[in-house]
């Protein structure tokens, strides 16, 4: 449960609370069985002060003013980890015949520009593709920036975090995610967290194909390869043969099922639905699978085995052909082998990177002239990930990437801006550190502060690091301040004096630990997981 004082929201007026019940977090909110295998409906009674709405994951609720109480009530079973709360000041915009919108009231005008009647035709698309959609509304409200992941599928009411407004095509893939796990995850869950590549492999698939009907293959090929490419540079940090990289990854006592949450769990998945898909020949026959198998197990939750059988069952003649044993290509190996996926898309990717780090620098002169505003963010995301790879870079390709394209970037939505400020930091340009001050002074969010504090503390701006942290540290919210410390504490010892005249008294001294958690890991930024439950 998470309590947010006024100045963590972005109106500062009014207390918030909201709560994360994935994975098993939900058994520190109420009593219950916390795990996907038990499923029920639930019903809730809470009373909160006036000029504070109410919201949440059920099918029917209502107020009684008078006694400030509302009354939720879940129609169908979910597992725990989809009883979601959230409260605070909020209002709502209609935005479609089943949807409508909740935020703050200095952010919701924007929320309604880029939402209004969106949504409904994705709920549209998808039912096309997988049957009715079942949970009556498809309410989204978006969090402040303490909201710890991108967002989450809770039924009726999908949590976002607001930070992913000004990120168009993020905002679009994100909404669809969650959309398509309204069929996959919510309806048919996985039984064991050692599975989850059931609801996200499955929902990233279903995600591309909505997005293919509404977008088009070249959208969706173009967010494909931008993942792909994440999940690669992943693999080269953990090694193929880590154990986190299979689909049935094994979940020892103790370890909290969150921390396997990673892009296997995501792409790796959605390999093997793509690869089954294609076994098929036409991806629309697998949309009839699909359909069936949602009928067959909704409101129940499933092992990897299930699938598998009512796929060849629904196929006999792929199963006469015993593709299940496919040389190198075995279901078996699919989910317990470590490494990449053993057949991936085949996919076109941009090579504007290679103009950059040829040597001579031949093609300078060409790469300059491309304007990055007539790109997508996906392309631009790409191109700029593709460079932090290549990070360090010469100091006068860095200084000409600084003159082509940093006043352009500077207009661009976060997404964009933290990949170009990773790499001024891990290129130590001096020239654009005011940028980097100017981001870390104006986010609250732990996807854009993490990873360049990760990056700050890694190379030779510490003390920069430091100083931004000291000026910013009261307006993070204590979960992400903590973590923010901890990447700060590696290698001090011991600490420089620091002058905390500027913390109030109510703040809790900063301790700088030397310990660092397994969520603050270098070895996996947030940049290259960023998740969306």
């Amino acid at each position: 449960i998470w309590w947010l004082d006024p100045e963590l929201t972005y109106g500062n007026v009014k207390p918030f609370v909201f709560t994360q019940g994935h994975s098993v977090c939900n058994r520190s909110f109420f009593p219950c069985f916390d795990t996907p295998a038990v499923k029920c409906t639930y019903s809730a009674t809470v009373k909160a002060p006036a000029g504070i709405q109410v919201l949440m994951s059920a099918t029917q609720s209502t107020y009684l003013e008078e006694e400030g109480v509302y009354q939720f009530y879940m129609e169908y079973p979910v597992p725990a980890y989809l009883v979601a709360l959230v409260a605070g000041d909020l209002i709502h915009a209609d935005i479609g015949p089943r949807s409508r919108v909740w935020a703050e009231p200095c952010l919701l005008p924007t929320a309604i520009s880029k939402l209004s009647g969106m949504v409904e035709r994705w709920l549209t698309a998808a039912e096309s593709l997988y049957g009715p959609y079942i949970w009556g509304r498809y309410d989204i409200v978006f969090l402040p920036p303490s909201f710890p992941i991108v967002a989450m599928e809770n039924p009726c009411l999908t949590f976002i975090i607001s930070s992913i407004l000004e990120s168009d095509e993020f905002l679009i893939i994100d909404v669809i995610h969650e959309v398509a796990h309204s069929w996959f995850g919510n309806a048919v869950t996985n039984a064991t967290w050692e599975e989850m590549w059931l609801s996200e492999g499955l929902a990233t698939y279903a995600q591309r194909r909505i997005t293919t009907e509404t977008y088009g293959a070249a959208f969706t090929c173009l967010e494909t390869a931008f993942r792909l490419d994440a999940l690669h540079r992943q693999m080269k940090l953990l090694g193929e043969d880590n154990p986190v990289s299979k689909l049935q990854v094994k979940l020892e006592p103790g370890v909290n099922p969150s921390n396997l949450m990673n892009l296997f769990t995501y792409e790796k998945g959605y390999c093997f639905v793509y690869y089954l898909s294609q076994l098929c020949g036409d991806p629309r026959h697998f949309d009839s699978f699909l359909r069936a198998y949602i009928e067959k197990y909704k409101f129940t939750s499933v092992v990897a085995q299930d699938l598998l059988d009512s796929f060849l069952n629904f196929f006999p003649e792929l199963k006469e052909q015993c593709v299940e044993s496919k040389a190198g290509l075995e279901f078996e190996r699919w989910l317990n082998a470590t490494g990449p996926p053993l057949a991936e898309p085949d996919l076109s990717q941009g090579s504007i990177f290679k103009l950059w780090t040829t040597e001579p620098l031949d093609s300078v002169a060409a790469a300059s002239s491309v304007d990055l505003t007539k790109w997508r963010t996906f392309q631009t995301v790409l191109f700029l990930d593709r460079l932090l790879d290549g990070s360090p870079l010469p100091h006068e390709v860095i200084k000409k990437l600084s003159e082509c394209y940093s006043s352009q970037l500077d207009s661009m939505n976060a997404e964009i801006r933290i990949r170009w400020l990773q790499i001024v930091v891990r290129n130590d340009y001096y020239p654009d550190l005011y940028k980097v001050r100017r981001f870390l002074e104006n986010q609250m969010s732990r996807m854009y502060t993490i990873p360049l504090y990760e990056d700050l503390c890694t190379g030779t701006l510490k003390s920069f690091a430091l100083e931004i942290f000291y000026q910013t540290q009261n307006q993070l919210h204590p979960n992400l301040r903590k973590t923010i410390q901890q990447i700060l504490s590696q290698g001090l010892n011991p600490l420089p004096a620091i002058d905390t005249t500027a913390v109030t008294t109510d703040t809790p001294a900063m301790v700088l630990e030397d310990k660092v958690s397994e969520a603050t890991n270098g070895a996996i930024s947030l940049r290259d997981v960023n998740v969306s439950a």
